[in-house]
């Protein structure tokens, strides 16, 4: 009895063990996906950003440049971020007492025609 025990609490551990250097291994590369869509991210939407504007990116000032106009971009999508959510901060998030899912479509359908 015993030893059956012994055997069980040191299977528990050897499990835990093997749990927790796995899950370690599992964050790191968990980083590393995050990193790697962030700099494709950064790519994609400097690439997009910049098309279209005549921007020398050999000579520093047009670095500086390019940099001003990615970096009020970037801005520009914060700020739009701040008026959605504060918009959706304001709308009337209740249902109606005694509303039925019928006359919660119509409303929706309402105000779509708008």
């Amino acid at each position: 009895m015993v030893i059956s025990t012994t055997l069980i609490i040191v299977a528990i551990l050897v499990i835990a063990v093997w749990l927790i250097i796995e899950f370690q291994r599992f964050r790191h590369k968990i980083l590393a996906i995050v990193l790697v869509l962030l700099i494709i991210f950064t790519y994609v939407s400097f690439s997009v950003v910049l098309k279209g504007k005549d921007v020398n990116l050999k000579t520093p000032g047009g670095l500086k440049q390019a940099g001003e106009i990615y970096f009020a971009w970037l801005a520009s999508i914060f700020g739009n971020f701040k008026t959605i959510t504060s918009n959706a901060i304001h709308l009337d998030w209740k249902p109606k007492a005694n509303a039925t899912i019928d006359d919660i479509k119509g409303e929706i359908i309402k105000e779509k025609e708008k």
